[in-house]
């Protein structure tokens, strides 16, 4: 009785197998059929980008964005609305209210993403427009890191505009959209705006002036670059350079004519608040305090950046002289 139960039992099983098998069979013809006869060939296409030769171009996404996207339903229906601009703000919690006043001034037409220098991320949640920001987390870095890091032009170039700013600003006098419109009507690729003069002051040329609506000069606390100026400046910041010092005076080469192109926006303008928070990030060196350790090592990097730029253009110039015999 035993034997015949398993006979039985591995005709009915034997039989299924042989159904399941056959209908793969058959699948896989037509799905082998389906697909065009040059996938049986080699694809070298010299046009695309490295490392994607083998590939159809039609394929080949090369860029990408900063765009949240959910893990359901349609692809086509993610985004109701693409933010246009890119807002950075590199933060530690102390700064958290600040922030949050800061960020409240943005329209919905700019993607906020904030660089979190203290790993604390999760104290955030509590404001409501942190759900739909971005957040990267790396102990004591600087925006200069996280930008050459995070924001490469591929995959920033969805945004017209990139903001890469400190936390400690005050934006009460700051119309965001205002600004934008500013920014084009004057055709500015690098800019920033205009600082409260009455506070303390890194450069006296970003002071704002109140007899016009742009003059030129821009550093490095709180700029903002075009997607074609981006694109030159992220080659420009040095891997191994975390502070950005120098960069102010280098900037006029990714853009022409730099008298025309970099600009303070006078008309809408910021408060430097100068609140010690990064800097307080660094560690004691020696009878050398946190703070003052991270200014030398800026000082340090801004000589180190001025010689490779001078050696640079030494280099191409004697290289161009040497082609022309």
């Amino acid at each position: 009785m035993g034997s015949m139960n398993r006979s039985g039992f591995c005709r009915k099983n034997c039989s299924a197998r042989l159904v399941v098998t056959t209908i793969g069979a058959v699948f896989g013809f037509f799905v082998g059929v389906s697909f065009p006869s040059v996938s049986l060939y080699r694809i070298y296409v010299p046009t695309n980008p490295r490392g994607a030769e083998s590939l159809p171009p039609g394929i080949v996404v090369p860029k990408t964005d900063l765009y949240l996207r959910r893990l359901w339903g349609d692809p086509n229906e993610d985004l109701k609305k693409k933010p246009k601009y890119l807002v950075t703000f590199t933060v530690g919690i102390d700064q958290m209210d600040n922030i949050d006043k800061c960020v409240k001034k943005f329209s919905e037409d700019f993607q906020i993403v904030l660089f979190h220098y203290d790993g604390r991320t999760t104290e955030w949640d509590q404001l409501e427009w942190s759900k739909n920001a971005i957040h990267v987390s790396a102990r004591k870095q600087t925006k200069w890191w996280y930008a050459k890091r995070f924001l490469h032009p591929d995959i920033v170039s969805a945004y017209e505009y990139i903001f890469i700013w400190d936390e400690d600003l005050g934006l009460e006098h700051f119309n965001p959209d205002r600004y934008i419109e500013l920014v084009k009507k004057h055709g500015l690729e690098i800019s920033q705006p205009g600082l409260e003069p009455n506070y303390a002051l890194t450069w006296q040329m970003t002071k704002r002036r109140g007899d016009r609506e742009v003059h030129n000069f821009v550093e490095i606390m709180a700029p903002v670059f075009s997607r074609e100026a981006w694109r030159c400046v992220w080659y420009l910041i040095q891997n191994d350079l975390v502070h950005g010092w120098g960069l102010d005076f280098a900037l006029r080469r990714c853009v022409t004519p730099a008298h025309e192109k970099i600009g303070v926006v006078d008309s809408e303008w910021i408060v430097h608040k100068v609140i010690p928070t990064l800097g307080n990030q660094g560690e004691p060196h020696g009878a050398v305090s946190p703070r003052d350790a991270v200014r030398i090592r800026s000082k340090i990097e801004w000589a180190i950046f001025q010689k490779r730029i001078t050696d640079a253009d030494l280099a191409y110039i004697a290289q161009l002289e040497n082609a022309q015999g």
